[in-house]
């Protein structure tokens, strides 16, 4: 019902073929398609940043002044002053902060094509609106949205994003999402997750999520994507829209059989059971899954989560916007648990501005605690680095500037007008810098802005692309 949009011939256009469909319009089976070729990012160089404010994250790693990042073949060689780089292209740093990419921990990119459509009347909602459109998607609009997104992140110097992936309606959806993904060249979680409108009695087709993993190396875009589970969990709060246990129980167990992590929403109301509490009380709560939102914890529940060695991501900008309530930062910090920021979802929020985010949480849990201490400005730039980082797994990796790791790195310019005067840095990046002081973005070693221009993505285009995709979707929907 919710494909019945899709014609045949654009079924066979998309180089997609199909089995036969579920009682809902899903295929049953499938075979990937063999990724198209990926247009050539830009080579990863040798070079070293010299004479900047090197901010590492790396824990016990104090800043340093008038200090130098040494970048070869995508990993970095070195962090320290005055480095024997040779060879190396010099990169003037002076009055750059350098920094840690930014680790973005939950974003609903396919659905950037519908930026700021949430409405201020009930029929016109971010739940109804992403339910309405997202059944009227093509597979190209799962393209252009998630193209829209990521050049959004690199020019916010987001390096890392989870893409939390809900509208899979055939596999042509999922193919299209993850090549925005790959010609990108962002680091990224690609979760997979059910359809919008599909009904709570039918699950996701297994065949093509184990299909999709056994495949994933040709998908991965050279080890830069990874694959999750975007679980739709139990059925939320109301027990009128729960999910039968045999449909909820066989996607886990799926997942973890192939060894993915798994992801959560546990939003919403207040009820005498938590979400969380009934993940945990069903045996499902463990260390690979990652609670999204959990604004209404209970005590049991952030012991639960800590016991069980599972994440948190906040999401501040959607959780006040839609009227989610406060995150629960302290708390979840004082349990120990692994935390990381997220965007969500423009649709609801506007915009993927980190800097803005990281402000959310410093600001709300300060108004909370009526302290103007209680979380610092370099504790939050931690939850938008290393931390983040940590809760997706990736801390090894990237997260923070050390000899060894991948060169996920940004550099923000001071000499603009809003961060004219040099104070504390990492107050002056959570809570004055904007996108727009994003100087330089290395991602796995490629210069992907410089300049403050994005260098392997035209703008230009893409916002023209997605803008004509967003009016042919709202003429199909019927749409205001």
């Amino acid at each position: 019902m919710v494909a019945s949009h899709i014609s045949r011939r654009r079924i066979l256009r998309d180089g997609i073929a199909l089995g036969a469909l579920g009682l809902a319009g899903f295929p049953t089976a499938s075979a990937f398609a063999a990724p198209a070729a990926t247009p050539k990012l830009p080579a990863r160089g040798n070079m070293v940043i010299r004479n900047a404010y090197v901010m590492t994250m790396e824990p016990g790693t104090p800043d340093i002044k008038d200090g130098d990042v040494h970048v070869k073949d995508g990993v970095i060689v070195a962090v320290g002053q005055k480095l024997n780089a040779p060879g190396a292209t010099a990169i003037n740093g002076a009055g750059m902060i350098v920094l840690p990419g930014l680790v973005e921990t939950h974003w609903h990119m396919w659905n950037t094509l519908l930026r700021s459509m949430s409405g201020e009347k009930p029929e016109l909602g971010y739940f109804r609106t992403t339910a309405a459109l997202g059944q009227k998607y093509e597979p190209t609009d799962m393209y252009q949205g998630t193209r829209l997104a990521a050049a959004e992140a690199i020019n916010s110097g987001i390096t890392f994003v989870h893409d939390w992936c809900h509208n899979i309606r055939s596999p042509a959806y999922l193919e299209q999402d993850l090549r925005a993904l790959r010609e990108s060249g962002l680091r990224a979680r690609f979760s997979y997750g059910a359809a919008q409108g599909m009904p709570n009695n039918q699950g996701i087709v297994l065949a093509d999520l184990e299909r999709l993993a056994r495949d994933w190396p040709n998908q991965s875009n050279d080890g830069l994507i990874a694959l999750g589970l975007a679980w739709r969990g139990m059925g939320g709060n109301n027990p009128a829209t729960a999910i039968p246990a045999e449909i909820y129980k066989a996607e886990i167990e799926a997942a973890r059989k192939l060894g993915l992590p798994i992801s959560v929403h546990a939003s919403g109301s207040r009820p005498a059971i938590g979400q969380v509490a009934t993940i945990a009380k069903a045996g499902l709560l463990a260390k690979d899954m990652q609670i999204i939102h959990g604004v209404v914890l209970t005590p049991e529940e952030i012991e639960a989560i800590k016991a069980a060695g599972a994440s948190v991501s906040l999401s501040p900008t959607s959780e006040l916007r839609i009227g989610f309530g406060l995150p629960q930062t302290a708390n979840v910090l004082a349990a120990g648990i692994p935390v990381g920021l997220s965007v969500d979802t423009v649709e609801l929020t506007g915009n993927a501005d980190m800097f803005g985010i990281m402000k959310f949480i410093q600001n709300i849990e300060n108004g909370k605690s009526e302290n103007e201490f209680k979380l610092t400005a370099r504790r939050v730039l931690e939850l938008g680095t290393i931390e983040g980082a940590r809760s997706m797994g990736i801390a090894d990796k990237v997260g923070s500037l050390k000899a060894g790791k991948r060169a996920d790195l940004i550099t923000v310019s001071t000499r603009d007008v809003n961060l004219g005067v040099f104070g504390d840095p990492a107050h002056m990046l959570v809570t004055a810098a904007q996108p727009s002081n994003v100087d330089t973005v290395v991602i796995d070693g490629r210069i992907l802005k410089r300049g403050g221009k994005l260098t392997a993505m035209n703008t230009g285009q893409i916002v023209a692309e997605a803008a004509a995709a967003n009016a042919a979707l709202r003429k199909r929907a019927d749409w205001w």
